[in-house]
C-alpha cells in the first residue's frame, strides 16, 4: 500500500472515532504500522481501540498520547513473541509519566483495592486533602496488619500476652490501662503540641523518652533497639506506651509500619496496575522476566543537576559523551535529571530564551555522538527549580518552548514529570529528583540512630520505603496536588529507587531494594551508570 494511502486511511478512520491527529502524533501512527506490513488494518483498528481506553484531555492528540500507547502495544508484543523484530531496547522501555499512573484507594469493610474512576482535577477541594491522608493511612495499616506480630491471634493461646502486639484504635484508649499499641500520623495540630491522629481521633503524645524499633524481629525484644530513618511531621509510625491522667499517651518505643516483601503485595492486589506500565498475563511475566536476564548489555547512565548555562558542566557532559561513543556497546538510556540552569527559574529569572538556546546545543553535542544518538535513548526529567507552573509535587515535563528545538536535533527524547517511572521489561524503576536528605534532616523530631548505621542517606531509605511514599514531607515544606499524591506512591515496592540529590552520592540495597543518588554532575562531576540486569550500581566520576 502507498505511503500516501496509508496516510489518508489513518486520518480517515482517527477522524471516525472522533480524533483530530497533530502531525507528530500521524508520524507516530504511522511508525507503529510500519511494524506490521502484512497487517496494517488490524494494527490500526487495535491502536485506535486502545487509545479509547486512555483518559484523554483533548480529542486532538499530540505525539505524546500515541507514543504512549504505541510503547504498550509494542511491549505487549514483544512479550507475545520474543523473535519479533520489534523486540528492542525501545520496545522494551516504557516510561510512564506521574499524570497517568492509575489511583487506587482501599475498601477496609471488603479489604480490597478498587480503581477510582473520576476525573482528578488540579484544584481540588477540602474533601481531597483529607483524602490523601486517609489513603496513605489505610494503605500502611493495611499492611501492618497482614504482619504476623501485629494481625490478631485466631487462638488466645497462640501468643502470649507478652508478645501480643494488637493495634488499638484511639478512640478506644478511654478506660483503659497498660500498655497499648498505636499506629498513626504525627500531626502538630496546635503549635508547638505533637498528636498522634488515626482515623477515629487524636491525642496528645509525648516523645521525650522514646526509643524507637528495631525491625519487625526484634519488636518482642525486652531491649528494644533504636531503628534507621527521619520521624518527622506527616509520617505514619507505630508507638507503644501508656495513657497518662492527663490525657497525653506516653511513648516508650516507636517504629515505623514494618515492610511487606513485594511479591506478597503482589499476591493479594488481583492483577491491579500500580506501577501503571500494563498488566501481563503470567506466561508473559515469565517471558518478560526471561528477556530481562538476557539483557546483560543494557546500562542507563544517570546525571543529576546538568546546568546547561554552565560550560564547564557541558565540557564534563561532552567527555562523558565522548567516552560512552567509544565503548562497545553504548548505553540503552541515558537519564539527564534537573536542576538544567545553575540558578533557579523563579519570577527573577529572565534568561529563558537563552536556556532554549542552550537546549539546542545540548541536542546538537548529542547528535555529535552517532552511535549513542541512533542507538541510545535520552530521558529528561525536570529539578525542583526548573521552569514549570509551580514547585508542588507532582511536576509536570518541561514547558514545550524550552525542548522545541532540542527535540529537532532528537524526535526520540523523552520529556517526563518528576517523579517519573520507568518499567523496562517486567522492571520497575521510580526516578525522583528532590533535595530531599537536607529537608528531611531538617524536618526530623527525634535524632536519627547510630546504632544501625550513621549514613544519613541510608536512614533517608529507609523512611521512603517504610513509608512506601518518595516524599513524606509535611506539605507545609513539601506542597504536593491533593489529588495526586498517588503519584509518589511505593507500594508494590518497585524494584529500584533513584534518587536524585545534591548530597553526595550514594548507593545502598535495603532488604532487597536498590536506592541509589547519582550525585551533583555540575558541582561534584559525579554520575552513575545502571544495570537493570544485574540491579547493580556503578559510581562513576570524571577525573579533575
Amino acid at each position: 500500500m502507498a505511503a500516501g494511502e496509508i496516510r489518508r486511511r489513518v486520518q480517515k478512520k482517527f477522524k471516525l472515532r472522533g480524533f483530530t491527529l497533530k502531525v507528530e502524533a500521524l508520524q507516530e501512527a504511522l511508525s507503529f504500522l510500519s511494524h506490521f506490513p502484512d497487517a496494517e488494518d488490524e494494527a490500526l483498528d487495535l491502536l485506535l481501540d486502545e487509545i479509547d481506553k486512555e483518559s484523554l484531555k483533548s480529542s486532538i492528540l499530540d505525539g505524546d498520547a500515541i507514543r504512549r500507547v504505541v510503547s504498550l502495544l509494542l511491549e505487549a508484543e514483544a512479550a507475545v513473541d520474543p523473535t519479533s523484530p520489534v523486540v528492542s531496547n525501545r520496545s522494551a522501555l516504557r516510561v510512564i509519566d506521574a499524570f497517568v499512573v492509575p489511583r487506587f484507594c482501599y475498601d477496609p469493610i471488603k479489604k480490597v483495592f478498587y480503581e477510582y474512576t473520576g476525573r482528578l482535577s488540579i484544584h481540588g477541594e477540602a474533601g481531597d486533602k483529607a483524602a490523601l491522608y486517609r489513603d496513605r493511612y489505610q494503605l500502611l495499616l493495611q499492611r501492618l496488619t497482614r504482619d504476623k506480630y501485629f494481625s490478631r491471634p485466631i487462638f488466645d493461646s497462640e501468643m502470649a500476652d507478652s508478645e501480643s502486639c494488637e493495634i488499638t484504635p484511639i478512640q478506644s484508649l478511654i478506660g483503659c490501662t497498660g500498655r497499648r499499641w498505636l499506629v498513626g500520623f504525627i500531626s502538630q495540630l496546635e503549635e508547638g503540641h505533637f498528636y498522634l491522629e488515626d482515623l477515629s481521633a487524636a491525642i496528645p503524645i509525648d516523645l521525650t523518652n522514646a526509643i524507637s524499633l528495631l525491625k519487625k524481629t526484634d519488636f518482642l525484644d525486652i531491649q528494644y533497639k533504636i531503628t534507621s530513618g527521619f520521624f518527622v511531621e506527616n509520617t505514619v509510625i507505630v508507638a507503644e506506651g501508656e495513657l497518662l491522667s492527663s490525657g497525653t499517651f506516653k511513648v516508650n518505643t516507636c517504629g515505623f509500619p514494618p515492610l511487606e516483601d513485594r511479591d506478597d503485595s503482589l499476591s493479594l492486589l488481583m492483577g491491579l496496575d500500580f506501577f501503571g506500565g500494563g498488566v501481563f498475563s503470567t506466561e508473559e511475566n515469565l517471558r518478560l522476566s526471561a528477556l530481562e536476564k538476557k539483557a546483560v548489555n543494557d546500562m542507563f547512565v544517570v546525571l543529576s543537576d546538568v546546568w546547561l548555562d554552565s560550560e564547564e558542566a557541558m565540557e564534563k557532559l561532552a567527555a562523558v559523551l565522548d567516552g560512552y561513543e567509544s565503548v562497545e556497546v553504548v548505553p540503552s538510556l541515558f537519564v539527564l535529571m534537573g536542576n538544567f540552569a545553575s540558578r533557579p527559574c523563579n519570577l527573577s529569572f529572565h534568561s529563558f530564551s537563552t536556556l532554549r538556546m542552550q537546549f539546542e546545543k545540548l541536542g546538537e553535542l548529542i547528535k555529535a555522538h552517532p552511535r549513542i544518538n541512533e542507538q541510545s535513548r535520552f530521558l529528561f526529567i525536570p529539578g525542583p527549580d526548573d521552569a514549570g507552573p509551580s514547585k508542588v509535587l507532582p511536576t509536570c515535563a518541561l514547558p514545550n518552548y524550552l525542548i522545541e528545538e532540542l527535540q529537532k536535533h532528537i524526535p526520540t527524547a523523552i520529556f517526563s514529570s518528576n517523579p517519573c517511572r520507568v518499567k523496562f521489561y517486567n522492571q520497575e524503576i521510580a526516578f525522583f529528583r528532590q533535595d530531599l536528605l537536607y529537608r528531611m534532616r531538617r524536618s526530623s523530631l527525634i535524632p536519627p540512630s547510630s546504632e544501625e548505621t550513621t549514613d544519613p542517606f541510608e536512614h533517608l531509605v529507609a523512611t521512603i520505603t517504610h513509608q512506601s511514599h518518595l516524599c513524606p514531607l509535611p506539605l507545609t515544606v513539601q506542597p504536593i496536588i491533593w489529588n495526586y499524591d498517588h503519584c509518589l506512591r511505593l507500594y508494590p515496592t518497585p524494584h529500584t529507587i533513584v534518587l536524585g540529590d545534591r548530597s553526595e552520592q550514594k548507593a545502598f540495597k535495603y532488604t532487597g531494594i536498590t536506592c541509589f543518588n547519582p550525585g551533583s554532575f555540575s558541582s561534584d562531576s559525579t554520575f552513575a551508570a545502571y544495570r537493570p540486569c544485574t540491579r547493580e550500581v556503578e559510581l562513576s566520576a570524571l577525573e579533575s
